[in-house]
């Protein structure tokens, strides 16, 4: 009895840590279908398991879109018009010749 429970808790560790490489290293449009089914399963399971929480936070997990690099969602969107100093010299493109 002891070896079947062992090879059970090995598999479960196993699938656990496929299911965190599949989620964190694959595709952005996988992770989003995964945490959806993954809630979805959750959300069904029975009351007296108190999974409700944890499957309304995948459910948001899944729905909110994340940026490349995980911070404030707006890459790209603002014009960021950095103030220039008055030590900088700005030299149009067109006047700069071509070395011979």
């Amino acid at each position: 009895m002891n070896a079947v429970l062992d090879d059970v808790l090995v598999a479960a560790v196993l699938l656990a840590s496929l299911g965190y490489a599949l989620v964190k290293l694959g595709p952005r449009t996988l992770r989003k279908r995964i945490l959806a089914h993954l809630s979805l399963i959750l959300a069904a399971a029975p009351s007296f398991l108190k999974l409700a929480g944890v499957a309304q936070r995948l459910a948001a997990a899944s729905g909110k879109a994340q940026a490349a690099c995980g911070g404030c969602d707006s890459c790209g969107t603002e014009s960021s018009s950095a103030p220039q100093s008055p030590s900088e010299i700005n030299v149009p493109i067109a006047k700069i010749g071509r070395r011979t």
